[in-house]
Parts: C-alpha cells; sequence; structure tokens
C-alpha cells in the first residue's frame, strides 16, 4: 500500500483497515481505529487500535500500513440534551463510552428443591453420578471494578511519584485517551525484556526511555543499566519480602502484607498493570495481601507471576488480581497460580471465587482449572453397594473450595447436566473422559499441600491490619 496518507490529514478518531502483520497467519487488514498520531524524524506515525482485537495487540504504524481508500472520519460529536436542559456533546465513538462488564461466566439458575430432590445421574460409561443441587447462595453484587484490582502510589527514589492521570481510579465515564495506549515501550527485569501489553501509570519521565529497568528482586524502576548497576550493589534482596509458605523443587510462594511491605506491593502494581487490562489501580495496599510464586536457581528466587486478595472479602473472593508474567505463559504457571489459591481456601475451611470481570487469558485458565478439578472428582467416585455414585453440588464445592456458582457453571459449560425422566444427570461421555484424561497427562506442574505452610490470620481484629 503506497504512503499516501499526506495527502489527507488522519486524526485522532479516524478508522480504516490497517495492515497487521501477523507471524502465524497471512497478513490481513482489519478495521483500525486511530487513537495518535506523531512525527518522528519528519516521518508520521499512527497509533491504531483493531476494533475487533484485544488491546494488547495496538501499536504504532508507518502511513504504508494505511488503507486511505476506505478512510472514515469520526462522526461529529451530538448534541444532548442534559438533565438541566443545556445541551452536552457525547462522544459518538462505542469504545468511548464506559462499558460495564458483567462475569463473563453467568451463573445458571438452579433447579427447584422440588426438582432437586428427584436428581439423578447417568454417564455414558455406565457409571452414573447422582448430582442434588443445592439450594442458591445469596447473589453477589455487581462488580463493576476491574477484574483485577490493587494499587500503585509512590515507587522508590526515580522521578516521581506514580502519575495521578490515567490511573483509573477514577470514574471511567470518560475514558482518557492516555490510558488507552502503551506507555512503556520495554521493561528489563532480570535476564528478560518485556514488552508491555497495556497502558501502566509509571512516572511519566520514564515513559519516553528505549527500556524501562526492574530490580528483579525488590521491583524498583530504575531509568539506566547503570541506575540498576548501583541499585544492585545497595538491594540485598534475592527474594521477594515476606514469608515463604511454600516450596517444592525449584517452586516457592511468599506472602507479602500490603501494609507491611507497601513499596514491594506498589511497584508489582505497576508490573502487573503493563499485562492486565482490567486491572484497577488504587493507591492503597494496605487492605491486600500478594501470593508472589518464584522458581529459584544460583542467583536467587525469580518472579513467575502472583494473586492479590483482600484480607477480608465480604464477596467471597480469594484471588482480586492474578497474572503469570509473559516469558512463563504457556507452561501450566497460571494453572499451579490458581491451584494455590484454593489451597489456602480449603486451609480457611471456605469456598472462593475470583473478583470478575476476568481478563480473556484468565478467564481461559480458570473455566480450565475448574473443569479438571470437578471431572477429576467425579471421575474418582466409586459405585456404592452397586447404586450408581452418588454426589451433590455441596460436596463437590466442599472437596474443592469452588464456589457453588462455579460449580454448576462449569457442568453447564462442559455440557454435562441433562434432564432425563424427572432427574438431573451428569453425563460423562467418552470424549469428555479421553478429553480429561489427556490434559491430565500434560498436567506435570501442582501443588502438594504438604509442602504448604500456612496459617490464616482473623483480619476481622483490625488491630492484626
Amino acid at each position: 500500500m503506497a504512503d499516501n496518507s499526506s495527502s489527507v490529514e488522519i486524526v485522532e478518531g479516524c478508522r480504516l483497515p490497517v495492515l497487521r502483520k501477523n507471524q502465524e497467519h497471512e497478513d490481513e487488514w482489519p478495521l483500525a481505529e486511530i487513537l495518535s498520531v506523531k512525527e518522528v524524524s519528519s516521518r508520521k506515525l499512527y497509533y491504531v487500535h483493531y476494533i475487533d482485537f484485544n488491546k494488547r495487540l495496538d501499536e504504532w504504524v508507518t502511513g504504508d500500513r494505511l488503507d486511505m481508500k476506505k478512510l472514515q472520519f469520526p462522526k461529529k460529536e451530538a448534541k444532548t440534551p442534559t438533565k438541566n436542559g443545556l445541551s452536552g456533546s457525547r462522544p459518538s465513538s462505542p469504545e468511548r463510552e464506559v462499558v460495564r462488564v458483567s462475569p463473563a461466566t453467568p451463573v445458571p439458575s438452579l433447579p427447584s428443591s422440588a426438582e432437586a430432590s428427584q436428581a439423578s445421574v447417568f454417564p455414558a460409561n455406565g457409571t452414573a453420578r447422582r448430582l442434588v443441587p443445592s439450594q442458591p447462595g445469596r447473589k453477589r453484587k455487581a462488580n463493576c471494578g476491574g477484574a483485577e484490582e490493587d494499587s500503585q502510589d509512590s515507587s522508590d527514589g526515580i522521578p516521581t511519584a506514580p502519575r495521578m492521570t490515567g490511573s483509573l481510579v477514577s470514574d471511567r465515564s470518560h475514558d482518557d485517551i492516555v490510558t488507552r495506549m502503551k506507555n512503556i515501550e520495554c521493561i528489563e527485569l532480570g535476564r528478560h525484556r518485556l514488552k508491555p501489553w497495556y497502558f501502566s501509570p509509571y512516572p511519566q519521565e520514564l515513559t519516553t526511555l528505549p527500556i524501562l529497568y526492574l530490580c528483579e528482586f525488590c521491583l524498583k524502576y530504575l531509568k539506566s543499566l547503570k541506575c540498576l548497576q548501583r541499585h544492585l550493589t545497595k538491594c540485598n534482596l534475592r527474594h521477594p519480602p515476606g514469608n515463604e509458605i511454600y516450596r517444592k523443587g525449584t517452586i516457592s510462594f511468599f506472602e507479602i502484607d500490603g501494609r507491611k511491605n507497601k513499596m514491594y506491593s506498589q511497584n508489582l502494581c505497576l508490573l502487573a498493570k503493563c499485562f492486565l487490562d482490567h486491572k484497577t489501580l488504587y493507591y492503597d495496599t494496605d487492605p491486600f495481601l500478594f501470593y508472589v510464586m518464584t522458581e529459584y536457581d544460583s542467583k536467587g528466587f525469580h518472579i513467575v507471576g502472583y494473586f492479590s486478595k483482600e484480607k477480608e472479602s465480604t464477596e467471597d473472593y480469594n484471588v482480586a488480581c492474578i497474572l503469570t508474567l509473559p516469558p512463563y505463559q504457556r507452561r501450566g504457571y497460571g494453572k499451579l497460580l490458581i491451584e494455590f489459591s484454593y489451597e489456602l481456601s480449603k486451609v480457611e475451611g471456605k469456598t472462593g471465587t475470583p473478583e470478575k470481570p476476568l481478563s480473556d487469558l484468565g478467564l481461559l485458565s480458570y473455566r480450565s482449572y475448574w473443569s479438571q478439578t470437578i471431572l477429576e472428582i467425579l471421575m474418582d467416585l466409586k459405585p456404592d453397594n452397586g447404586e450408581r455414585p452418588q454426589i451433590t453440588i455441596n460436596e463437590i464445592s466442599e472437596i474443592t473450595s469452588v464456589k457453588k456458582e462455579d460449580v454448576i457453571s462449569t457442568l453447564q459449560y462442559l455440557n454435562l447436566i441433562n434432564y432425563y425422566k424427572g432427574q438431573y444427570i451428569l453425563t460423562l461421555s467418552e470424549d469428555i473422559v479421553d478429553g480429561h484424561e489427556r490434559a491430565m497427562q500434560k498436567r506435570h506442574l501442582r501443588i502438594d499441600p504438604k509442602c504448604l505452610h500456612f496459617t490464616p490470620k482473623d483480619w476481622s481484629k483490625r488491630g492484626k491490619w
């Protein structure tokens, strides 16, 4: 496509097909929106968002990748009457309006108690499992915040504290254009170089640097390699602060109190925001605990991922925010983080659920974990005195610490619940069984409860904060 962009002025809000270079498939020309325009060395660059793609694929492109023949200019802002009768303008682009996202896995309606008492179950392999759905629990109030949580505030000694603009703390009734664009080019963390997927409110002075350097043990951010090297001569951490509560082989988990280790917690949240779009940043880490998973070698304990949880959750959330860093994704670590969160819930004697809405990758990981965990239990059931084995939703929930609503939505997602001759039954087809066995053979990383040394605190006693 010839660079004919100079003949027509392209402004923010324009839409047109843009060449997306795809390593896996043929190049494509999806519709994209121009979010920003800048000039570098007398050459114009355009920051584009591909309309039907995740924001992490947004990028700066040159004019020769724009299909000018199909250029759409932004519609003029329509005047709409306001409450006081005066007219006001409203963005025409749907992306600029607030979208309140409901939980991605809807909680299905449960059978009535009369129907539930009739519930019975026939797996296709001849061993039936009776499923008695329990009564619906109280409804959770809708969460309009991010599926993830957390905080950022001051950080270290570099320029200034993280900036307030674009921090996503306030009502997002107008989506700040700043927060829609990646602002960090590259992060060096130990032996890894990471390309951020999303905006993160690091100090503005650092956003013009080609590389932002992080100490991989305390997560302090530094503006140059020289500053990092100087910092490393003084930083004596070789693992996250806090208590090591799990170790098996090279995998360890550290529990970090957001009040006792503010600086580390805030730096962790800034790093995580680079890879979490729905994450809402708060300035106060005090109400949160952070569980950081590390891999050990001769140089120390290297961060792989983490999850955070509220010290007190009225909604039974056992995870507020969860992330596996990109170099460690697709290797089973995400599921290990999820499994660990439920092991903590088991020790606490509670059922838990992640805060919604989940990111796209988070939802995939949770669905997979819930499916494998529930199928593991159903396939291990033994017939009782020649009768088909029976289990209730409540029992599955108690064994796994997975909240009832998530158990039911997973059974429905797997299409296991059927209604047969007046009874609710679970049918385990050969395809489901074979697929589960193949998946479990690949799942080498598992949490060993014997290696967990964790004593829950009663956070309702405020003095413990």
